[in-house]
């Protein structure tokens, strides 16, 4: 049943106009829809929502995740990198870090950075 329904990652935030610039001028998503307090943004298989709530900033975990095609993992990364956003690291056995960017052995690379409310955000490529 819940396998065939489409998944929305519903974002937080406390401040819209700001999120809406972070979103659409740094990440350079585009609008698809406006409601329900928020707007709502399409990805390539799936649409993520950011929205108005008292309790924005709360969540201390990986709140949405990404994933890029191998080929275009450096491309995504340099990109954030350019438009000033800071990637996090963290202690987790197995990983090592190399500038911002972590690698599981040869299959896996992932950066996680934060938006304005402090949504944890990853981008990852390869399997576990």
């Amino acid at each position: 049943m819940f396998s065939q329904l489409k998944s929305v990652a519903t974002l937080p935030t406390a401040d819209l106009a700001n999120a809406r610039s972070f979103y659409e001028d740094t990440l350079g998503l585009t609008v698809q829809r406006e409601g329900m307090g928020g707007v709502y943004y399409a990805f390539s298989e799936g649409t993520v929502f950011v929205y108005e709530s008292k309790y924005a900033g709360t969540n201390k975990a990986t709140a949405a995740s990404f994933e890029a095609p191998a080929s275009a993992f450096d491309a995504e990364v340099a990109a954030l990198r350019e438009k000033g956003v800071a990637f996090q690291t963290f202690e987790m056995d197995g990983i090592e870090w190399n500038e911002g960017v972590a690698s599981v052995g040869d299959s896996l690379k992932a950066v996680w950075f934060s938006d304005p409310d402090g949504n944890i955000l990853n981008v990852s490529t390869g399997e576990m």
